[in-house]
């Protein structure tokens, strides 16, 4: 009872634009990786479907259970790194591989070792890298701004009027507004909707060295590294104070069960959790764990109708989807750099941390990220004044 006490317009479209940036943002690069693997057109339904499925629970289940704001989604960097490090190997290899990472995960997450780790990092650090993942689609905003004026300007004009009037709807009323321009223009490719059920398909997992070396070890730690460390960095930089450990031991538990159905890796997401844990999804903080809870309804139904969704949520332009995303994101990249450059003596730690990560520079196939915390450990370590 207390979800729909809780649950608003505000909160709905949050999870909405949530899911619509994290499909529509990535979904290509787990198409093409599961091409890379010669999957057929049955797999590549079934890979959708055992993802959608995976997000969707473990958002519900967890956001549930604690109350909390808890968004899953499936590793972007791993899906690329599949693109070019499983050419060759067979399907049922690769599915070994993926229960492999999984059980990695698993295991990371239930000992707890994982949380103590990240214990260790500073808040600017971690709020750097924050905004250093999130800059892009701040940016990137103001680029579609750039490319389609007469979409991306109305909506940007609305959002200010809203933040000015009513601050809870403005992502409500600029998503409205955009889908109706683009409607008015002709940009909306609605022509291959239709109504298809997705259907799981099984593959009996193998096991290979070459696939536990060049597939799942890599997987696994472009996952933790490179996905896991800044949804934590989310979760603590929204004030959530939530068991880190449990959380990536249930979505490396669910990615186990949905592995052979071509459920490659879930994690904690970190861009979309942020457009579900910020001021837009409700005023009150205690209650935007229904931005979460919607967010992972609209991930059963992509599960279950993968095609049919599928092609809702690609039919809008990729200008709107980026104006969208960066407004939503606006409150949580100012915060994260307020946290950031807030203590005089990490300033200069945490803009390294900020900047590397904004970079997009990917080494040994581990995304930028990870480096800018490697970094900003690295200059914090070294610039520490002495004691006395």
């Amino acid at each position: 009872m207390r979800l729909f006490e809780d649950l608003s317009l505000s909160a709905l479209i949050a999870g909405f634009v949530a899911v619509l940036v994290g499909f529509t943002s990535s979904a290509v690069i787990v198409f093409q990786a599961a091409q890379t693997l010669q999957a057929t057109a049955a797999e590549l339904a079934s890979w959708m479907c055992a993802l959608g499925l995976g997000m969707g629970l473990t958002s519900i289940a967890l956001s549930l259970r604690f109350r909390a704001p808890v968004l899953t989604a499936w590793s972007t960097p791993g899906a690329a790194m599949l693109i070019t490090s499983a050419a060759g190997i067979p399907m049922s290899e690769a599915i070994g591989a993926f229960l492999v990472s999984a059980a990695l995960i698993t295991v990371s997450g239930f000992t707890g070792h994982f949380e103590r780790m990240l214990d260790r990092i500073p808040t600017s650090i971690a709020s750097g890298m924050l905004g250093g993942v999130l800059l892009r689609f701040g940016l990137d905003a103001f680029v579609a701004l750039q490319n389609q004026f007469v979409l991306v300007f109305p909506m940007f004009c609305a959002y200010l009027f809203c933040r000015r009037l009513h601050p809870r709807y403005a992502i409500v009323v600029t998503l409205l507004l955009g889908i109706g321009i683009a409607a008015a223009q002709g940009l909306l490719q609605v022509q291959s909707l239709r109504l298809e059920l997705a259907t799981p398909v099984f593959t009996t997992p193998q096991f290979s060295w070459r696939a536990l070396i060049g597939v799942a070890l890599p997987l696994y730690v472009v996952t933790m590294a490179s996905q896991n460390v800044p949804g934590v960095a989310v979760i603590r930089a929204a004030g959530y104070q939530l068991p880190i450990s449990s959380l990536i031991g249930w979505t490396g538990a669910t990615n186990l069960l949905l592995a052979p159905f071509g459920g490659f890796a879930l994690n904690l997401a970190a861009i979309t959790a942020a457009i579900c844990m910020g001021r837009e999804a409700h005023p009150d903080a205690d209650k935007r764990y229904a931005a979460a809870i919607a967010a992972g309804t609209f991930y059963l139904l992509i599960g279950l109708f993968g095609a049919t969704v599928g092609a809702l949520l690609l039919a809008f332009p990729k200008e709107l989807v980026l104006a969208i995303a960066g407004f939503a994101l606006l409150g949580t990249i100012g915060g994260a750099l307020a946290n950031a450059l807030g203590q005089e003596a990490e300033r200069e730690p945490a803009l390294l941390t900020f900047l590397v990560t904004a970079s997009g520079v990917a080494l040994a196939g581990i995304g930028s990220a990870f480096w800018g915390l490697l970094t900003g450990l690295a200059a914090l370590l070294i610039l520490r004044p002495r004691s006395a």
